[in-house]
C-alpha cells in the first residue's frame, strides 16, 4: 500500500522494508531560508537515526556531538553553493 507522506519531507525505506518520515528538506521553495537551528536539528535527526541512539551514552556523547556538528557544517555548506533554478 503506496504512503502519503506531506512535503516537505523525505521518505527513507529502512533496511527491513519500513518507512518512515525523516529529514525536512531545506532547499527553496520548501524553505526560503533554512535557519541554523532547521540546519541543527536536522543534522541531529540524521546522526539519531544513522547511530540507533536518540541520546548517546556518556562514552558515545563526544563521538555523537562530532557528527552532529559535522554534518551540520556539511548541510549549510551544500545549502550555501545549491543552485535552484527558477528562483
Amino acid at each position: 500500500m503506496p504512503v502519503t507522506v506531506p512535503a516537505p519531507f523525505v521518505v527513507v525505506r529502512m533496511h527491513d522494508g519500513r518507512m518512515c518520515r525523516s529529514i525536512k528538506t531545506l532547499r527553496p521553495p520548501f524553505v526560503d531560508d533554512a535557519t541554523e537551528t532547521d540546519v541543527h536539528a536536522a543534522a541531529l535527526q540524521y546522526v539519531r537515526k544513522i547511530s540507533g541512539f536518540r541520546a548517546p551514552a556518556a562514552h558515545n556523547q563526544e563521538a555523537f556531538d562530532a557528527a552532529v556538528e559535522a554534518v551540520a557544517a556539511a548541510t549549510a555548506e551544500l545549502l550555501e553553493k545549491l543552485v535552484v533554478r527558477g528562483r
